[in-house]
């Protein structure tokens, strides 16, 4: 690479073109630069992110092209002078009335800035070593200290705001270690210097991390993106700013300030994110190092203030994880609880610690019936496993009343004897949208199982009655609601397994579309899992859990109001608000807190005073 800078040097020395065109030149030296470096940077990606990135002393491979361009081209006195000759000559052409080129102006002053801060940074560094050297040399020791500020005065102290303006945005975006120590070294050392750094740098963390949290259309990244932003900012606080207090302080209230910015969706994808992560089929981490992203998602859940959307969207996803049998580890999964008990409290965590007992009594309920089955004259060729779910612990899930064939309904008919028989006065309610089954199936290749959701398996056993059916026949004989059905034939004849051929073909479920049983199925697995499609969250099911926790704020709004209002029997509406500030644990709104307080004097829970509007008294 010495090489072709040295090519570059001697066409800049021998071609003796006007200043125009010699910073067309470099401009164009410059951008072929960038984009090489770039190049190469992305084929030693893994180098630059891991081995480097351990290796403090060791420049990126960014920083490393910038130090070569520098040293070779910009620092020879015939390349610097002329352009920056011919930048002033712009300038001045340019205030003269003349037309120039401005892109090319604003290339070439990046150019400058992104070598210059570090090598201004440099050059301080040298002169402050340069006049310590001449105080132990040959000047008079009481002269150390006044030199010494005087060289930091004038080269550091009058231009910190300038620096920072110039050069801090870029070396933290190309996470430029070495010069971000030295720049904290030496801002350390001028009255001032730390805080106006510290300024700078939490107004760096604020507009980068908007940034990932504001954009819709960055979703389905954040939370991968905000993690990484979280181990650079950390890796930057322990290697170039000595792990200093203030910095850990300030990077974590920024944090807190960006990440709420939009109320709720971090909350809820950073829910989404770890149901991802201890799912089953989640390959990508070992036990240890799934422990450590749990952590790390810890870490960024704590700046968050809408935890109760979390919550909703967690214990949905848990749900799901539990009663499909899609949980990767039930250690993880306690592992994840523990840590929200540790953060948040027992009284977040008492619903979720519910749902793991229910499945654990259920198994032993599964036991007993088991037994119970056995001494029945009839035990049936059906093998059925219940969850029972204690009411309040779970989501709320809307019952959909489908027709179970006749077998079924027999064998529910069987199980309700046998659990009434053992709880009496207690009520069963069967919950068909995460029942699933293991169907048997036989194609002209051979025997295959399946594992699908109850609304796959009513679909599929159908086809044991008849060659051909209509959608409007499968919705009548199932009776599974429109918008549930047309997903579960998209999944049947639409998807990977094909086991129905749908006719006209087509991606969507559309009236009057015909489906026939596949017999030319081929598939290399024995058992075939189609019913992933319920672990997928329907637009429906978000828009209804985020309904559910406002709902559930206005209770707890409601709730806060009437406690305050009882232990103090009157109070002001400001001192009101700020009581409810205090007490309630997601953010709110003051106009939503005033028809709440509305609504409480609508139903003679308080009332206003008849000679103060903004005075309220509790009503017993």
């Amino acid at each position: 690479m010495t090489n072709v800078f040295k090519v570059f040097l001697s066409r800049f020395c021998t071609d003796s073109l006007d200043s125009v065109l010699f910073l067309k030149k470099i401009n164009t030296c410059w951008q072929d630069h960038c984009r090489q470096m770039i190049m190469i940077r992305s084929i030693f990606l893994f180098l630059d992110r891991t081995y480097v990135l351990q290796n403090s002393m060791l420049p990126s491979i960014w920083d490393m092209g910038l130090e070569l361009f520098r040293n070779h081209i910009i620092s020879d006195k015939m390349v610097q002078s002329k352009t920056i000759d011919g930048i002033l000559l712009l300038i001045e052409r340019e205030r003269n009335g003349e037309a120039v080129d401005r892109s090319l102006l604003r290339s070439l002053l990046s150019m400058l800035s992104d070598l210059q801060v570090p090598e201004y940074l440099n050059h301080v560094s040298k002169r402050l070593e340069e006049e310590g050297d001449r105080v132990i040399t040959y000047l008079d020791h009481s002269t150390q200290k006044p030199l010494i500020a005087c060289v930091e005065k004038q080269l550091l102290g009058e231009h910190l705001t300038a620096i920072l303006q110039k050069g801090l945005d870029h070396l933290l975006d190309e996470n430029r270690v070495p010069d971000l120590t030295q720049m904290h070294q030496l801002f350390s050392r001028v009255k001032g210097g730390q805080q106006i750094l510290l300024q700078h740098w939490s107004e760096y963390i604020k507009t980068f991390g908007t940034t990932i949290v504001i954009n819709p259309e960055k979703d389905k990244d954040m939370v991968q993106d905000l993690l990484d932003f979280k181990d650079k900012v950390d890796h930057i606080i322990e290697v170039c700013f000595q792990k200093n207090e203030k910095f850990v302080n300030l990077m974590k209230e920024s944090f807190e300030t960006f990440i709420n910015k939009r109320p709720n969706k971090p909350a809820e994808l950073i829910a989404k994110h770890v149901d991802s992560k201890l799912r089953a089929g989640n390959k990508e981490a070992t036990d240890e190092e799934l422990e450590r992203i749990l952590d790390k998602i810890m870490i960024i859940f704590r700046f968050i203030h809408g935890k109760d959307v979390f919550e909703a969207f967690y214990k949905k996803d848990l749900a799901k994880r539990l009663l499909v049998g899609k949980s990767a580890s039930v250690d993880a999964e306690k592992s994840m609880l523990s840590k929200l008990k540790h953060e948040c409290g027992a009284a977040f965590t008492s619903k979720l610690e519910g749902m793991f007992k229910d499945m654990e009594l259920s198994k032993d309920i599964m036991v007993h019936f088991k037994q119970y089955m056995q001494n029945q004259s009839d035990p049936g060729s059906i093998d059925l496993t219940v969850n029972i779910l204690t009411m309040g612990y779970w989501p709320t899930y809307t019952p959909m009343d489908v027709h179970l064939t006749p077998e079924m309904i027999k064998l529910q008919e069987v199980f309700k004897t046998f659990y009434l028989g053992k709880h009496s006065g207690r009520k069963l309610q069967w919950q068909t949208t995460l029942g699933h089954a293991v169907l048997k199936a036989e194609f002209k290749e051979g025997k295959k199982e399946f594992q699908v959701s109850l609304f796959q398996t009513l679909v599929l056993l159908m086809f044991n009655e008849g060659d051909e059916f209509s959608f409007e026949e499968i919705k009548v004989a199932t009776g599974i609601e429109d918008s549930e059905l047309r997903r579960t034939l998209q999944s049947l004849a639409c998807g990977k397994a094909r086991v129905l051929v749908k006719s006209p073909k087509g991606k969507d479920v559309e009236d009057g579309d015909k489906f026939v049983f596949n017999g030319e199925f081929k598939h290399k697995l024995f058992r075939i899992k189609i019913n992933q499609i319920q672990m997928k969250e329907t637009v429906e099911e978000q828009v209804s859990t985020t309904e559910r926790v406002f709902q559930d704020r206005q209770y707890q709004i409601d709730a806060a109001i009437v406690r305050i209002m009882k232990m103090r029997k009157t109070l002001g509406h400001n001192l009101l608000v700020s009581e409810l500030y205090n007490q309630l644990k997601f953010p709110v709104k003051p106009g939503d807190l005033k028809k709440r307080i509305e609504s409480l004097i609508d139903r003679d829970y308080m009332e206003r005073d008849k000679d103060n509007p903004n005075q309220y008294h509790y009503v017993a």
